[in-house]
């Protein structure tokens, strides 16, 4: 079937909801037709193409079970309990079987099954993970299954007509995974694909993907020297190496005195805690599962800290508060320890140890809207001093399981509506989405190749400032309980260190690269006034090193390109004898001749200004 043909619709919208075009739409609903090509018919094409996967590794490997295969963000995987390990070659062979049920044009038919002849079926085909699911999902009698040829699948749809649709398919990789993702069950084998309406959709994403792999910040951060992480230490536990670090070391310095400027105080607490502390909090009743077991000595229960919040409060406690004291403006780059799964860790953007950069903020309710106001601003332009310009807000309104009265919850509501209007920013509401405690912002930045990362989320609560049982008197004398607003602005060093290396590929701008100019003599007796040189850019707050290896020069600057150092000061005879040196500037090339002190003014401005464009000299 060509692409023409293939924008017919087979989708509609009624009520909101996604449905196969044969579906009837009933006269009191309004039955919306969908683009095919729409970024709305992604996610069937996607769950279409799993169920095609599914269907050529069962005809290929027959002993193979089965489990969930969903669409996702960029494609799709199927979960297959086998055991027999998927290679590189077996994909190939999976993706020629589908590409010949492609060209039989199989119609994807959805039929609905009673309950006992569904769990007859999948029980004669051994597909035991079928039955598993049928048992624990299914509540009525009646079970909803998609058939395309002799292959059959639970599954509530919609889906694509026939397999035709799913021509522009690419299988791409093999990971481990367990059963409804706990480690205590089977351990299966995850095959990734994607798949698009059109060629040039997937070609366009087969590019990004090349992109993205130049990119990754764990190859990076081994090729660059930044960061590591190793099994005899455990695993998503980072090591900052000192290039890392550096970088670190400036968002640091950046964020803290950012927030100074804002009217912060800075706070430092423990990485663990009494047990008693999170049993108030309510850590251990709605966050157990990502928190390491807790510890027992002197007769008491410690407990690795997940959140910084409860020592916040705490420390508000500590002594009486008064309305004129609030606005309390707290932040805190405070080390937390989560629990997170083996098969979810991820370099440094899933992790088990990372800094989160806290903040909370004490206010009264006629203080809540400005506070927020503020709040928006000062993580906007924080955000885009690190070149992130495009960004999604969202704003998540009150789910159905929620702590707190109504008022207060309209109250926290109206006030983040009307902060992110005065603030002029585009805003997408997210009805449903907040946390238990209370309405959320969350700002996610786009990357250079427009991947969304959620970095900042403002959270009213109301849960904390109950449990703690919170107090400030009023200007009646009267005992009030403020409101605490939570803001991480970065999200997390680790993380956001992470986007930063995707971002630039590894190219940081000038004001954070590890090393900022490398001097390289070219014979040994250029050596002793290329450390003068050296020496003169330390005295000026510059980050240089020096390459005084027996190499060749043209290799000393190739490895310098490789480490993607912004700038190169070379020094040869005639340099020396001129007192002055000769300048080039990474992919850029040489630069021709600079008098040293005019090079340390002009390097010093871009940092001092955090100039994202390294190369203005």
């Amino acid at each position: 079937m060509n692409e023409k043909k293939q924008k017919k619709t087979f989708l509609l919208k009624i009520d909101g909801k996604l449905t196969d075009v044969e579906t009837p739409g009933d006269e009191k609903r309004s039955a919306e037709e969908v683009d095919p090509l729409s970024p709305e018919a992604l996610p069937v094409y996607r769950h279409s193409a799993a169920h095609l996967m599914a269907h050529a590794v069962t005809e290929l490997f027959p002993d193979t079970r089965y489990g969930i295969g969903p669409a996702i963000e960029n494609g799709f995987y199927y979960d297959f309990l086998t055991s027999h390990p998927f290679t590189p070659e077996d994909l190939l062979k999976i993706s020629k079987l589908m590409k010949q049920l492609i060209k039989q044009n199989i119609m994807i038919e959805h039929v609905i099954w009673n309950k006992q002849k569904a769990l007859d079926y999948f029980s004669q085909q051994n597909q035991t993970l079928k039955v598993e699911l049928i048992l624990e999902k299914i509540e009525n009698d009646e079970v909803s299954l998609y058939k395309q040829g002799e292959f059959i699948d639970l599954c509530r749809g919609p889906h694509v007509p026939s397999t035709s649709f799913l021509t522009h398919f690419k299988l791409l990789s093999v990971a481990a995974a367990y059963w409804k993702g706990d480690e205590k069950n089977q351990s299966m084998q995850r095959i990734y694909g994607t798949v698009f309406p059109t060629r040039e959709q997937l070609e366009d994403y087969e590019e990004f993907l090349k992109e993205a792999k130049k990119r990754d910040h764990r190859k990076l951060g081994q090729d660059l020297d930044l960061f590591s992480i190793q099994n005899e230490v455990g695993a998503g536990l980072v090591l900052w190496h000192p290039k890392g670090s550096i970088v670190r070391y400036e968002i640091e310095k950046y964020w803290t005195e950012e927030h100074l400027k804002g009217g912060y105080d800075l706070l430092y607490t423990p990485h663990i805690a009494n047990i008693d502390l999170w049993d108030t909090s309510g850590h251990t009743d709605f966050y157990k599962e990502y928190m390491f077991p807790a510890i027992e000595f002197d007769n008491a229960r410690y407990q690795l800290k997940p959140m910084n919040c409860p020592f916040h409060i705490v420390i508000f406690k500590s002594k009486n508060r008064s309305y004129r004291d609030m606005p309390m403006r707290w932040a805190e780059l405070g080390t937390v320890y989560r629990y997170e799964r083996s098969g979810v860790l991820h370099g440094l953007m899933r992790v088990r140890g990372f800094t989160q950069d806290d903040a909370h903020i004490f206010c009264t309710p006629d203080q809540l809207e400005e506070e927020v106001e503020r709040l928006i601003d000062f993580s906007l332009n924080i955000l885009r001093s690190f070149g992130f310009k495009d960004m999604d807000v969202f704003l998540s309104t009150r789910p159905e399981k929620y702590v707190g009265d109504v008022e207060d919850w309209e109250l926290a509501t109206v006030a983040l509506e009307k902060s992110l209007k005065k603030s002029g920013v585009d805003y997408q509401v997210d009805p449903g989405e907040g946390v238990f405690y209370g309405p959320k912002i969350d700002i996610k930045i786009k990357d250079v190749l427009n991947r969304s990362w959620q970095c900042t989320t403002i959270q009213v609560d109301f849960n904390l400032p109950r449990g703690f049982n919170l107090k400030y008197s009023d200007d009646q004398g009267k005992i009030r309980q403020p409101i605490v607003i939570h803001r991480a602005l970065l999200g997390s060093m680790e993380r956001f260190f992470g986007v930063l290396i995707e971002h630039y590929g590894g190219f940081f701008p000038l004001w954070l690269a590890p090393v900022q100019v490398v001097v390289i003599p070219i014979t040994d007796r250029n050596v002793e006034y290329a450390k003068v040189i050296y020496k003169e850019l330390l005295n000026n707050q510059i980050r240089a090193s020096m390459d005084q290896r027996s190499e060749g020069v043209g290799k000393k600057i190739r490895d310098a390109e490789m480490q993607k150092i912004p700038h190169m000061i070379i020094i040869g005879d005639e340099e020396q004898q001129n007192k002055n040196i000769s300048h080039r500037i990474h992919k850029k090339g040489d630069q021709g001749k600079m008098n040293l002190d005019e090079f340390i003014q002009k390097v010093n401005k871009i940092i001092c200004e955090k100039d994202l464009d390294y190369e203005v000299l």
